[in-house]
């Protein structure tokens, strides 16, 4: 699974280790070393995948992010940080990053990350472009990331579109919070299952007509949560 990855880390030293590493398991590598040269490259030539530090002179990789995804692009980020508080991460992962791992870290482990969010990229390539998923009025597209909500259009951040979608696969089947935290980062030590509901609630504000009394995505207590189509369930009512 060779793979062109951009490594944007102002440490030299970090960006030499990554480097290493990443071409060690056969990747072609490209360091920079700000925010602004990261935009740079990326849209020199868009790569497979963006290792982005948090913290970096010029522009930081929060401010990377937000740029990449107001321009829809779509590549995965996986970002490297000191912060470690759970509202950091969280403002991340709102603005569009894929995963997170908090310093310091272990390299197989960043591997391991890298290998996931490769596989789950190329996973998301491969649906047709005919798959998409239909809850009651809900509809979502994996391959064109799209959601309408009776045929209105619906914003939805990378975090929450990944949970909407996985919900939609299997409307009633009830998704556990951690079933739906590894759909989101794979095996992150570092992220609670409230960064679930932080994106449930989230989403209740944009699928529900009113969010504190969801029809929709409903809460399972003690279980987690499950996405169905109220007029069904009207009708089984």
């Amino acid at each position: 699974m060779c793979a062109d990855v951009i490594v944007a880390e102002d440490d030299e030293k970090q960006a030499e280790l990554v480097r290493r590493y990443l071409e060690r398991e056969g990747h072609a590598v490209r360091i920079v070393g700000d925010g602004l040269a990261a935009l740079d490259a990326v849209r020199h030539k868009e790569p497979d995948l963006l290792v982005l530090d948090v913290m970096m002179p010029r522009a930081d990789g929060l401010d990377v992010v937000r740029v990449l995804r107001a321009e829809a692009r779509e590549l995965p980020v996986l970002m490297l940080t000191a912060r470690t508080t759970e509202d950091d991460l969280l403002l991340g992962l709102d603005l569009g990053a894929d995963d997170y791992m908090a310093k310091p870290y272990s390299p197989r482990e960043l591997m391991a990350r890298v290998r996931t969010l490769l596989r789950r990229t190329r996973r998301t390539a491969g649906v047709a472009q005919d798959h998409v998923l239909r809850v009651g009025g809900l509809v979502v597209d994996p391959e064109r990331h799209e959601v309408t909500v009776d045929g209105e259009p619906v914003e939805c951040t990378r975090g929450e579109f990944r949970i909407l979608a996985a919900l939609a696969a299997g409307p009633d089947r009830v998704f556990s919070r951690q079933r739906l935290l590894e759909e989101l980062h794979g095996f992150d030590r570092y992220i609670s299952d409230r960064t679930v509901d932080v994106h449930v609630m989230n989403l209740r504000k944009k699928i529900e007509p009113a969010p504190r009394r969801p029809v929709r995505l409903l809460t399972v207590f003690g279980v987690g949560y499950k996405l169905t189509d109220p007029a069904k369930a009207a009708r089984r009512g």
